[in-house]
């Protein structure tokens, strides 16, 4: 006691004479020590903090280490630890918000609603972790943004996309020159509650290096069972994210490693159609560049005929920021030559000479009878498209060509269809010598794009069958589906966008795998109603539906 008692002494004695002088860093930690009492930290982090903080005043003055030790109790004493936002979960304020910032995407917003339904019952759904999958432009960030204001948290947001350093997830040790913590702690500091929606943009746009490898550290961002003991290098205490509702967004599947996938629950999100284009055009595109450009309701008349126009032969793609490019380029036009407030009203023949170099020429459907030529579905990051798949027959000694920037996989499945022709020959109306005496050539039109994936075996079938029998293919007719050397037709994935592709090239029959038949259901009824889908089991029933002789009939 005596020894306590005069280290006390000789404290207050300190303190009086750097007060006399008019020293400030001991009225800093002052305020400092009394600031690391009254935080809500838990015990351990609080104890920890006075460690640092009694080992600070034990510096001698002027040493640098003073700032480092004081800036890590600043981040410990500014994030936040307990306090929250109460969730006002609302089922149909809910649906109706979602339905006022956004159009069509019917089983998303069943889904998110779903989610709320359970976390308003139980209030513990904390581990759901939602990944929104699809192209650029659906409305991904967008939905994140509204499901936050649906259940009254706060948003914050965090791109991932070139992200290839572990230390940008889990921060720096602090023995390190220059340390800071991670973005996860720094993004939660932004959010100042321990329970706000976080937004993981990009998810699939993660690389690695040297450095680590920063999906590797999202696992136990993600994972339910470790993230309530999440640990910062720079941190250096246990720091819970359990109570955070994470959403992610990716454009593909394919980038995302396995066991971080494991951890999200998947949520795809097509493509628009083009009524649903029209929709949101009307309904939000429109009346946001009104606002943005100043204008005033009337100053820009267009029709839903030329807005239909814009979108079929001026954008392509599977989202509206095109679209909504290309009416910020008639707003801007109606700006420059409206006079007094008069209003201007867009034509059809207004629109090469106002968004000229901005015109697609799409890849039609010949809707006629070929011989060699066969219609295919392709899927691309941008939406469905059309193919023209080609084949000539030549005389020569059996080789195969393949043109038109053709990926491996594509490669593969003509080889696949050669030796099915050859192995069936006579079943398809074929010489048997064929192999001998003929070259083969196939080509996919517009070189200068690559093109792979295993949906046009059955195209690149049918083509060559049709080349090789000197029978024509039904121009009204496109397909998609891989084949196998057994002659097996396998699914396939995209049915929606390769059915708006087929629904925009005109064509009036597709042909699907039968593994695909479930999948109509989830194509919009304005594309369905207009589209006859042939789903086939084997290269028997594809040929005798492909092709327009009565060769090929049954298996």
């Amino acid at each position: 006691m005596d020894t306590a008692q005069k280290e006390y002494y000789l404290r207050e004695q300190i303190k009086a004479i750097q007060k006399e002088l008019g020293d400030t860093d001991s009225q800093e930690n002052d305020a400092l020590r009394e600031r690391i009492e009254a935080s809500d930290m838990p015990a351990e982090v609080k104890e920890k903090a006075k460690k640092e903080f009694a080992r600070m005043t034990r510096m001698a003055p002027g040493m640098p280490e003073i700032s480092l030790v004081r800036n890590y109790l600043d981040w410990l004493l500014e994030l936040p630890w307990t306090k929250t936002t109460t969730d006002s979960i609302d089922i149909d304020q809910a649906r109706a918000i979602l339905d006022r910032d956004h159009y069509g995407m019917d089983k998303v917003k069943n889904r998110i609603l779903e989610y709320l339904a359970v976390r308003k019952r139980t209030d513990n759904a904390e581990g759901t972790i939602l990944c929104l999958v699809g192209p650029p432009g659906v409305g991904k960030t967008s939905i994140a943004i509204s499901l936050a204001e649906a259940m009254g948290r706060k948003y914050v947001r965090m791109s991932l996309g070139g992200v290839r350093d572990e230390a940008e997830i889990r921060g720096h040790r602090r023995t390190y020159v220059g340390a800071i913590p991670g973005r996860i702690i720094h993004t939660m500091k932004q959010a100042g509650v321990v329970n706000p929606l976080f937004l993981l943009d990009e998810i699939d746009k993660m690389s690695s290096d040297f450095k680590g490898d920063p999906a590797s550290a999202m696992l136990e961002v993600l994972d339910k069972e470790q993230n309530n003991t999440f640990r910062d290098h720079y941190i250096e205490v246990p720091y819970d994210l359990s109570h955070v509702m994470f959403v992610t967004t990716a454009n593909t599947l394919d980038t995302i490693p396995q066991p971080l996938k494991d951890r999200m629950e998947i949520i795809e999100l097509s493509g628009y159609t083009d009524v649903e284009k029209l929709q949101i055009a009307k309904r939000h595109l429109l009346p946001k560049q009104f606002a943005k450009h100043g204008m005033k309701d009337g100053e820009l008349r267009i029709s839903d005929e030329v807005l239909m126009e814009i979108i079929d032969d001026y954008t392509r793609e599977a989202g509206v920021r095109n679209l909504e490019r290309r009416i910020a380029d008639l707003c801007r036009y109606c700006i420059c030559r409206a006079k007094g407030g008069e209003s201007v009203r867009i034509t059809s023949r207004m629109l090469p000479r106002i968004l000229q170099g901005h015109h697609y020429i799409r890849s039609e459907a010949t809707l006629e009878n070929k011989i060699g030529v066969a219609t295919g579905l392709a899927w691309t990051a941008v939406g469905g498209e059309t193919l023209s798949i080609e084949t000539a027959v030549m005389s020569g000694s059996g080789e195969l060509v393949l043109t038109g920037s053709l990926g491996d996989v594509m490669k593969e499945s003509a080889t696949a269809a050669l030796s099915i022709i050859r192995a069936h020959a006579q079943k398809f109306g074929i010489s048997d010598e064929f192999y001998k005496t003929k070259d083969i050539h196939v080509h996919v039109p517009e070189g200068a794009t690559p093109k792979d994936g295993p949906s046009a075996g059955v195209s690149i079938l049918s083509s060559m069958v049709s080349a090789l029998s000197n029978t024509e293919v039904r121009g009204d007719t496109a397909m998609t589906g891989e084949i196998t050397l057994s002659g097996q037709v396998l699914p396939i994935g995209g049915l929606k966008e390769k059915s708006l592709a087929a629904y925009r090239a005109g064509v009036k029959r597709v042909i699907i795998p039968e593994g695909n038949r479930d999948d109509v259901r989830e194509i919009p009824k304005e594309v369905a109603g207009k589209l006859e889908f042939i789903p086939v089991k084997n290269v028997g029933q594809l040929l005798s539906n492909s092709l327009a002789g009565d060769m090929c009939r049954g298996n």
